[in-house]
């Protein structure tokens, strides 16, 4: 992938929104007319859609101004559609690898520090969501990828408890015994988004903490890959599609792999396709560096243009207090982005916790405009992880997110 290329896909966002005149989305009083919200989401299914709408319903009920939700089609599309006609919906699920466009052209209402309590978010999930040292969007939820077992194939292994691995080679140890002709110890699907956590746990990354320098030729990355490519080269780990399968929880679920990498909407997978799957969730095991892994998360964002901003803000706090959270957990399974919940989620969904502790170690996406189209390069290369040039295949990926970074 070239800069140009890089350079042209961070400009598809052409939205522009006017709600301050210093073009920054913050900084002056929030607008308050008596209009009705809408709320445009990115819904999982049924269960999700259903959930927000009696949420914003009995938000609404108690404030008194009306709200309607609408489960977009297409997201990405139909959000900025909505910037660029003037007309946004008014609260939106915007996930992080889009804050950065938006907030560039003024199109996001930058509310993070206007919350009555921006400390209650797991601190991760705010840096997230901050951009040029402005925290713009609270959390609505999020996602980290755990080790999935299969506990029947576990135990015809001869595998026990304290076989589970808390290093990489115990993982690699494990996943050669759970190896049999036609089944794999280990799969997950072809990415950066699940090979990630590998390179957390070396102490690498695609960028630096601050997401201002990019540090993908790292040989902490480089130790990672290594590590994966070694596994696939001893037949123990195969990537989902090689397998047959979509991605990893499909491949787990008919049991070609008996250990995935996956996050926590693997739950709704397994009970809907594979009940009979017998399974549990750990942690990761820890590198070189310790325990890593990858989050996933989306906020409440809030267009600058909305006309009523100050009711925006009210709602986005109705949705993420803790009741609320925890009834959007028992809908659909999300965990919520408040430590304060932690407690009740844990106590609630016990077999999935090791989900939850991930938020203590967890790194997320890069941010910066363009690394969507960064990532989805690295991972057409990660398709071929067995045969490549590690130090190639990073130097590439390095170039590329420099054109961006910085």
């Amino acid at each position: 992938m070239t800069a140009a290329a890089l350079t042209a896909g961070a400009l598809l966002l052409t939205a522009c929104g006017s709600g301050f005149d210093d073009g920054s989305g913050g900084g002056g009083e929030l607008t308050s007319e008596d209009t009705a919200l809408t709320v445009l989401i990115g819904s999982s299914g049924d269960s999700e859609t259903q959930a927000v709408r009696d949420a914003v319903a009995a938000w609404s009920e108690e404030s008194g101004t009306e709200a309607e939700v609408i489960a977009a089609n297409d997201l990405t599309q139909q959000l900025s559609q909505g910037f660029a006609s003037g007309e946004p919906a008014d609260v939106f699920y915007l996930s992080s690898d889009h804050l950065a466009g938006y907030a560039d052209n003024g199109s996001l209402l930058a509310y993070g520090d206007m919350l009555e309590d921006p400390d209650a978010f797991y601190p991760t999930l705010v840096q997230n969501f901050t951009y040029k040292d402005e925290f713009y969007c609270a959390p609505k939820d999020f996602s980290t990828l755990a080790l999935v077992i299969n506990n029947r194939l576990w135990e015809e292994a001869g595998l026990t408890d304290n076989d589970v691995p808390a290093t990489w080679d115990e993982l690699a140890d494990v996943a050669n015994r759970l190896t049999t002709d036609g089944r794999v110890g280990l799969t997950f699907s072809a990415e950066y988004q699940r090979i990630g956590v590998f390179m957390a746990q070396a102490g690498g990354g695609l960028v630096n903490e601050g997401g201002t320098e990019a540090i993908a030729d790292s040989e902490e990355n480089v130790e990672a890959l290594e590590f994966v490519q070694q596994m696939i080269n001893d037949g123990s780990l195969a990537f989902a599609p090689e397998l047959g399968a979509g991605w990893g929880g499909e491949a787990f679920g008919k049991e070609l792999a008996a250990m995935t990498i996956e996050g926590n909407w693997i739950v709704g997978a397994m009970t809907a396709d594979h009940p009979e799957v017998d399974y549990r969730v750990v942690e990761l095991p820890a590198g070189p560096a310790g325990q890593g892994t990858l989050q996933f998360t989306n906020c409440w964002g809030i267009a600058a243009d909305s006309p009523n901003q100050q009711g925006a803000l009210d709602l986005v706090e109705y949705l993420t207090s803790a009741d609320a959270q925890l009834g959007f957990s028992e809908a659909f399974g999300a965990m919520p982005s408040i430590e304060a919940a932690a407690a009740d989620w844990n106590t609630a969904n016990p077999e999935l916790a090791a989900f939850l502790a991930g938020a203590d170690y967890a790194s997320g996406v890069p941010t910066v405009d363009g690394a969507a189209e960064v990532i989805s390069d690295f991972n057409a290369q990660v398709e071929q992880l067995g045969s490549a040039d590690i130090p190639a295949l990073l130097d590439q990926v390095q170039s590329n997110l420099e054109a961006i970074v910085g």
